[in-house]
C-alpha cells in the first residue's frame, strides 16, 4: 500500500453507482462515495436501504448496473470476489462462513493464495500478531465447532487481517459479539486506520459508528441522503437520516398492557448449563425481559422451557398444564421460539421466504393433512410480507439473500398466523438497524395485545426497558432480582447484571 502513495492517496471512489435486480426494484440509486485511505468510513441506513447491496458491490459479489468504481486512480471491473480480493479488498460479513471441522489457524489461513505463511514457526508468529492486533485471545489449535457465535466472528475478522488487505469492509462485525470483544474489534478497526488502510465500517450500532469513523453516510431507499465527518458527527443526525423520530415514537408511547392470567409456569426450573433453579411467571399479554451479560444464562433458560435443554429439575406449565417432551411436543402445546443465530437455528437460507414462512404450520396449509396447498402457502408468505413489512424483490427471494430484520422478520412470520401462547425471543433484534428495531417492537407489543405471554432477552437495555413489562436479571445462571420496567435505570440494571446490587 506504501507504494505508489499518488495513487493510493485516492482510495476507493464510487462513482454514481446504481443498481436494479430482475422484476425492477433499484437497491441503488446513484450513490457516490469517495473511500479514503486511512479513515474509518461508517455507513448506516435502514434495512433495505442499500447499504448490503453496496458492499456486495465493492467486494465483486455484484456488478452495478450504472455507474463505476475507481481503485487507485484506476478504472476497475470487478467481475467475483476474487478479483476484489487480489487488488487488496477483504470483506468481514455479520456472520461470515467458517470451516466448523478445522482449527482456528486452519480457518485463519484457508484460501490465503500464494502470499500464505506455510512454514508452522512463522505461520504461528503471525497468527499471535494479528491476535494482538485487536486484542483477542484464542488457542490456534482449537477447533472451530466448539466456539461460540462471537469467537466464530472473530475468527473471521483474523482471517481478512491475514490478506493485510489495503480497503476492509467491516459488515456488522460487532452484531453477535460480546461487548468486551467489541472494544478489541473497533480498536482494530482504528489501528488499521492508523496504518493506511481504507476502512468501512457499518454497524446498527450508532454509538460504536460515532465513536470511531472519521467520516459517516447515511443511506435511505438506495439514496446516500448525508454524509459527513467527525466534526459534524451526532447520533441524533444519523437517527433523522436513517428514520427520523421513529424509535423515539415507539419508546415514548410504550404503555403496558394489564397482563391476563398465567399462561407460562416455571417452577424451579435447572438444566445442566444452569447454576440454580428458576421460578417464573408470565401472564397473557404480558411481554417480561430477561436482563443479563453474557454467561447469564438466559438463553439457556429459554432452551430449557422449550424443552431444546433437556431439564434435570423442576416443571414448565403451559396454561395451566404440565409441558414435557422436546420442541415439537412445546410447539404443539403453544410455544413458539426465535433463536439468536436465525440463520442456522430459525431459517434455511437455501429456501425462499415463502417455503420458510410455511415450514413450522404445514398441518394448517395441507389438503386434508396429506398434500401441500402450494397456493396457500405463497398466499401466506405474501401476506406476512405486506404486514410485516418485509423488502424484498418477491417472496421467491432466498431468505439467505435478506437483509437482517428482513430475515428476522421471516423468522416471526413462520410463528404467528397460528395460535401461541408463549412466544420466547432470544436477542430477536440482534443485527437489526434503527428502524428495523422499530418495526420488530412494535410487532412484539402486536402480539403480546392478542394475548400471547411473551419472554425476550435482549442485551442493549434501552431497548429491553422500552418493551418489557417487567423485567427479570439473571446472573451466572440464577435468578437474582427483578423490576417494573418503568421503575428501573439502564444504570440500575446494569450494575444489578453485573452483580453489583
Amino acid at each position: 500500500m506504501r507504494t505508489g502513495e499518488s495513487r493510493s492517496s485516492a482510495g476507493l471512489e464510487i462513482e454514481k453507482i446504481s443498481k436494479i435486480f430482475p422484476g425492477g426494484t433499484r437497491a441503488l440509486k446513484g450513490v457516490s462515495l469517495h473511500l479514503r485511505p486511512g479513515q474509518v468510513h461508517g455507513l448506516v441506513g435502514a434495512n433495505g436501504a442499500g447499504k448490503s447491496t453496496l458492499i456486495k458491490i465493492i467486494a465483486g459479489a455484484q456488478r452495478p448496473t450504472t455507474g463505476a468504481l475507481r481503485w487507485l486512480g484506476e478504472p476497475v471491473d470487478w467481475r467475483r470476489p476474487a478479483d476484489a480480493q487480489a487488488a487488496g479488498v477483504a470483506v468481514v460479513h455479520q456472520q461470515s462462513p467458517v470451516s466448523p471441522a478445522l482449527t482456528v489457524l486452519e480457518n485463519v489461513y484457508l484460501g490465503a493464495g500464494a502470499g500464505t505463511i506455510w512454514n508452522s514457526r512463522n505461520r504461528r508468529a503471525d497468527f499471535a500478531e494479528l491476535c494482538a492486533s485487536i486484542d483477542f485471545r484464542i488457542d490456534p489449535n482449537e477447533v472451530v465447532a466448539g466456539l461460540s457465535i462471537g469467537d466464530r466472528q472473530m475468527v473471521s475478522i483474523l482471517r481478512a487481517l491475514a490478506r493485510r488487505p489495503q480497503l476492509i469492509l467491516l459488515d456488522e462485525p460487532t452484531a453477535s459479539i460480546t461487548p468486551a470483544e467489541r472494544v478489541g474489534v473497533l480498536g482494530a478497526a482504528r489501528r488499521l486506520a492508523g496504518t493506511g488502510v481504507a476502512v468501512v465500517f457499518v454497524s446498527h450500532f450508532l454509538n460504536e459508528v460515532s465513536e470511531i469513523s472519521d467520516v459517516v453516510s447515511v443511506l435511505r431507499d438506495g439514496a446516500l441522503v448525508d454524509s459527513f465527518g467527525a466534526d459534524e458527527l451526532t447520533e441524533e443526525r444519523m437517527v433523522a437520516g436513517i428514520v427520523g423520530n421513529r424509535l423515539r415514537a415507539v419508546e415514548n408511547t410504550h404503555e403496558p398492557l394489564p397482563p391476563g392470567e398465567a399462561v407460562l409456569e416455571v417452577r424451579g426450573l435447572r438444566s445442566a448449563a444452569m447454576a440454580e433453579p428458576v421460578d417464573l411467571t408470565v401472564r397473557r399479554g404480558e411481554i417480561v425481559g430477561l436482563a443479563g451479560l453474557l454467561g447469564a444464562g438466559r438463553t439457556e433458560l429459554l432452551k430449557a422451557i422449550f424443552g431444546a435443554d433437556r431439564r434435570t429439575a423442576g416443571e414448565v406449565l403451559i396454561e395451566g398444564r404440565p409441558l414435557s417432551g422436546g420442541p415439537a411436543a412445546a410447539v404443539k402445546r403453544g410455544v413458539a421460539f426465535v433463536p439468536e443465530d436465525r440463520l442456522s437455528q430459525g431459517l434455511i437460507g437455501d429456501w425462499e421466504i415463502w417455503r420458510n414462512v410455511s415450514m413450522a404450520d404445514l398441518g394448517s396449509l395441507s389438503r386434508r393433512f396429506l398434500r401441500l396447498d402450494l397456493a396457500a402457502e405463497r398466499a401466506r408468505a405474501a401476506q406476512a410480507c405486506a404486514e410485516l413489512g418485509v423488502v424484498a424483490p418477491s417472496i421467491d427471494t432466498l431468505v439467505r439473500d435478506l437483509s437482517g430484520g428482513n430475515a428476522q422478520k421471516v423468522v416471526f412470520a413462520k410463528w404467528i398466523y397460528k395460535t401461541h401462547a408463549v412466544l420466547l425471543l432470544d436477542e430477536p433484534t440482534a443485527g437489526v438497524d434503527v428502524g428495523g428495531k422499530a418495526d420488530l417492537i412494535m410487532l412484539i407489543r402486536a402480539l403480546a395485545a392478542r394475548g400471547m405471554g411473551i419472554v425476550v432477552v435482549l442485551s442493549e437495555f434501552e431497548e429491553l426497558l422500552s418493551v418489557a413489562d417487567r423485567v427479570v436479571v439473571m446472573n451466572r445462571g440464577a435468578v437474582t432480582g427483578g423490576y417494573a420496567s418503568d421503575e428501573v435505570s439502564v444504570a440500575e440494571l446494569t450494575a444489578a447484571a453485573g452483580g453489583l446490587s
